[in-house]
């Protein structure tokens, strides 16, 4: 069964830029500079899961419009302290020209939330993530996401923000990896994390990276060499869930959509919505 982004018959728009203009121009049905942003929060983590060696943290900026909540993850104390309130009761509009990236990322992601709500009428194909601990769910969640890479054992994967459930899964699916990440360090298996995927993306048939991308400023790399080469790039999306979606066809093969909240703020059992791949 395969899960298509969108119904609409116009060709996918080429960046998040071009996502912004056709937001600007009533594309989506709505107008973002008659949507407010009621609420603006952070939420700061901590984790090391039960059985890991490692732990990391995560900040994320959320920004509310009418039901909707749009997110971006930050490296964590690179927000100004009043980041969040100079969004609170600003349209969208002006946010989506914001001088700070992740809040132009994350009030794209609750326009467009908004607009084009996760579900089958989207493009969407829910999968429900079991309750249980966080290990527990981050391997299922992590299961999922490496199941939307359609390529044979022996494969080597390019993956950008290292998860080590998702290199636990990878593993499991007789496929090579190499860890990216702009913290560097070495993955559970003491294996080198580096910090710059350049010279690493003609080695990789596939990338596997994070909706980091898009509020570090690094997505359009990866995603401009995926199209260009003809590549596999599958996204696992916090930040940016309703926004990475829009840009199948354009570089991004299928994504993984994690809306807030995320599976690592409750034991409970949860949802995330796959776009795009064969399942």
């Amino acid at each position: 069964m395969t899960a298509r982004p969108g119904t609409a018959t116009a060709p996918a728009p080429g960046s998040c830029e071009e996502l912004v203009s056709r937001a600007l121009a009533g594309a989506y049905g709505h107008d973002p500079r008659a949507l407010r942003v009621s609420t603006a929060f952070t939420t700061r983590q901590s984790v090391r899961h039960t059985g890991r060696a490692g732990g990391y943290r995560n900040e994320v900026l959320s920004l509310r419009i009418a039901a909707a909540v749009g997110s971006c993850a930050v490296e964590p104390g690179e927000l100004p302290a009043d980041a969040a309130d100079d969004c609170v009761g600003a349209d969208a509009a002006t946010l989506l020209a914001h001088p700070l990236r992740p809040v132009r990322i994350a009030a794209l992601d609750a326009f467009l939330m908004h607009a084009l709500p996760h579900g089958p009428a989207s493009g969407a194909l829910p999968l429900p993530l079991p309750a249980g601990g966080s290990l527990e769910k981050s391997r299922a969640r992590a299961r999922a996401v490496v199941g939307l890479l359609d390529l044979p054992p022996g494969r080597t994967v390019l993956v950008v923000g290292v998860v080590n459930s998702l290199l636990e899964a990878l593993r499991e699916r007789g496929l090579r990896y190499e860890p990216c990440d702009l913290k560097g360090g070495t993955t559970e298996w003491d294996e080198p994390v580096r910090r710059d995927a350049s010279d690493l993306l003609g080695r990789c048939d596939a990338v596997l990276a994070s909706g980091m991308t898009l509020g570090n400023g690094s997505f359009e790399h990866f995603r401009t060499h995926a199209l260009r080469h003809g590549k596999p790039l599958v996204m696992f999306a916090q930040t940016g869930s309703a926004v990475l979606p829009r840009l199948i066809g354009s570089g991004v093969t299928a994504v993984s959509a994690e809306p807030y909240p995320f599976f690592w703020l409750d034991g409970g059992p949860g949802t995330i919505h796959q776009y795009g791949g064969t399942r």
